[in-house]
């Protein structure tokens, strides 16, 4: 099954939700995994289910990212917010390195995002 990634910075939670109520029935069909709180607003305003993760500046990123050095991700939706800093940026900029050193798509804006979804569910009807 597809694994996918979904983390929202705080400002970027609102369009993250949208997404997803927008693809609702496409990520029904992914195994989804996200940090803490992201995951706890999509499943509160969704009928989807996510493995929530410690949140972002808990860890969160970190354990996605050793999912996707373990070749257990398939795709990573992290909507972030370029004009606040952040407090673990370290662990963001190891997450988004570790996408690259492992060929893992990773799409940090909704247009980005929604092409990666689209691409995913292509992949999955091609198997």
């Amino acid at each position: 099954m597809t694994r996918v990634a979904l983390i929202a910075h705080d400002d970027e939670k609102p369009e993250m939700i949208d997404l997803a109520q927008s693809y609702e029935s496409t990520l029904s069909e992914f195994d989804l995994v996200g940090t803490g709180t992201t995951s706890k607003r999509i499943m509160a305003e969704t009928d989807l289910t996510v493995e929530r993760k410690e949140s972002g500046p808990m860890g969160g990123d970190t354990q996605i990212g050793a999912e996707v050095a373990e070749g257990r991700m398939d795709g990573i939706i992290f909507l972030r917010d370029p004009l606040t800093a952040q407090p673990h940026e370290p662990d963001i900029s190891a997450l988004l390195r570790i996408c690259d050193v492992h060929d893992v798509p990773l799409a940090t804006t909704r247009t980005s995002a929604e092409y990666i979804l689209d691409g995913l569910v292509r992949d999955e009807a091609d198997d």
